[in-house]
């Protein structure tokens, strides 16, 4: 690997400061009071006893499709995970390089992208197709936290992308996307709908977790974002958005993903042909570059969502 991945000590002394002493008082009150008020259809917040070794294995909950051991790593107790859901989980570092270069079967190598992801699996021997059918059907919650990683950052000249869901036509049901809005130091979170409109956007502080839950309605295809930053219970930051350009059905159905997806920059000495194909063509400095992310699971809304420390509203 060409980046070298910091251990615990220095991840302690980069984390510690400002959100350690609220997270560690709101943990202490809360989680006597947490209850789960509505179903959990995968849990994907890491416990203390999964490790590297286990993922190289894709032992479930997580699938490591699209790239190498190396690139993945669990954080125990050195990082504070997101404090809305006081349970005990480890958060996990992904990481990308040069290297990061997915080739995806007979087809050729993703020369534009660098990629570090993992996929939500019930098990390591588990059906992902049947799987992905429980998640994504009548109307579910997709949770995520992330926050940047300051030993690795992130090269703002360029768009990211860091969760999604992705059929088998290489489309979105909905994203995070991640770039850089009128100069290169405001840093911007948007999630967007299938077709790409930006139902929200926030700015990507550097210190803070950032908490999402987005629902998808699968049968009536719209979407419905929540958010919140650092400590604070999610709230509704957009109305029921129509994702109509989705499709209906197991074909509008996909694996859903958390990582890290660098896109390139637009290289002059190219054909517009080739400037046009973001995936085999573009500019990649090859930086080593990392997200850190805590809080996955998905659950059922039949009975609500889950907003944080055991509470829930309608969707």
């Amino acid at each position: 690997m060409a980046c070298s991945i910091k251990g615990a000590k220095d991840c302690r002394k980069l984390y510690r400061r400002g959100e350690m002493l609220f997270s560690t008082i709101a943990f202490a009150l809360l989680f006597d009071a947490l209850v789960w008020a509505t179903p959990v259809l995968w849990e994907g917040r890491a416990p203390y006893n999964y490790t590297e070794a286990d993922i190289d294995e894709s032992i479930g909950p997580y699938f490591r499709a699209r790239i190498h051991l190396q690139y993945f790593q669990f954080l125990g107790h050195a990082l504070l995970t997101t404090p809305i859901w006081p349970v005990p989980e480890q958060a996990i570092r992904t990481v990308i390089d040069n290297s990061s270069i997915f080739t995806p079967g007979s087809s050729a190598p993703q020369l534009g992208f660098r990629r570090s992801e993992i996929i939500a699996q019930p098990s390591e021997s588990g059906n992902r197709t049947a799987f992905d059918a429980i998640l994504e059907s009548g109307v579910t919650a997709f949770h995520f936290s992330l926050k940047t990683d300051k030993a690795l950052p992130l090269n703002y000249s360029h768009e990211y992308q860091g969760v999604w869901i992705e059929p088998n036509d290489g489309s979105h049901i909905f994203d995070l996307q991640i770039t850089s809005k009128l100069t290169p130091a405001t840093h911007v979170l948007g999630i967007r709908a299938h077709n790409g409109t930006v139902l929200f956007q926030t700015p990507f502080h550097s210190i803070e977790w950032h908490n999402f839950a987005v629902v998808v309605d699968w049968d009536n295809l719209t979407l419905k974002v929540f958010y919140s930053l650092g400590a604070r219970p999610l709230k509704a930051v957009t109305k029921v958005e129509e994702n109509s350009s989705a499709v209906k059905g197991p074909s509008g159905q996909g694996e859903f993903h958390f990582g890290v997806l660098k896109l390139p920059l637009v290289d002059p000495s190219e054909t517009p042909a080739e400037q046009a194909d973001v995936v085999h063509f573009g500019i990649q400095e090859g930086s080593c570059e990392a997200l850190i992310y805590s809080g996955i699971f998905v659950e059922s809304t039949q009975d609500g969502i889950s907003i944080g420390y055991g509470n829930t509203m309608s969707v």
